[in-house]
């Protein structure tokens, strides 16, 4: 994270002006490593997105059953978006995705294919995303799966729980040291 001064997150606001004043916060003190619990803002992801390792535990259950429990997760962190996890294949209990016809494309990432979520007669649809052979720079998402916190009945960091990311698609986790404002919710779609 780029800090402008000691203490203070640069304006993340677009040159066009086009974000209020209130997504400017406090930042940790003392250099642009960040650790849990301190503060990131969206805004200083970059855009293209970023591609990380994660060491926090994350875990997602739905219908009782623990799909994921992993600390080997990579992240993505793109501007105005909170981060979005994806779990290696291996972490994710057997049986409890399959294909999905849904399709998309990211411009960054490249072309993404879609799972259902089943546990026992539970199925929910298109609730996991995954890059089959994504773009160049993002090599490290194959065979690592995206699920939306919106979809399921739990995804936790570290413990904590998520709060899903606003909006008919993105599948950002919103955690206590992530701030906004965050691309998603109502009149955003022009950021």
């Amino acid at each position: 994270m780029e800090i402008a001064e000691r203490g203070r997150y640069l304006d993340p606001r677009p040159r066009d002006g086009g974000l209020p004043p209130a997504c400017l916060r406090s930042a940790p003190t003392g250099g642009a490593a960040t650790y849990r619990g301190q503060v990131e803002s969206v805004w200083d992801y970059p855009r293209p997105p970023r591609l990380e390792r994660s060491a926090a535990r994350i875990t997602v259950v739905h219908a009782g059953v623990t799909l994921v429990d992993s600390d080997r997760c990579r992240r993505v962190l793109e501007t105005s978006h909170p981060p979005v996890y994806y779990v290696p294949r291996d972490d994710i209990a057997p049986g409890t995705l399959e294909p999905a016809r849904g399709r998309s494309f990211c411009e960054f990432k490249g072309a993404a294919g879609y799972w259902d979520v089943v546990v026992g007669p539970v199925r929910v649809a298109d609730a996991a995303w995954s890059y089959a052979r994504p773009a160049p720079a993002y090599t490290d998402l194959a065979g690592a799966v995206a699920f939306y916190p919106s979809k399921v009945d739990e995804c936790r960091v570290d413990g904590e729980l998520v709060r899903p990311q606003e909006g008919d698609f993105y599948g950002g986790w919103i955690t206590a040291d992530i701030t906004g404002p965050f691309k998603g919710g109502p009149g955003t779609m022009t950021w």
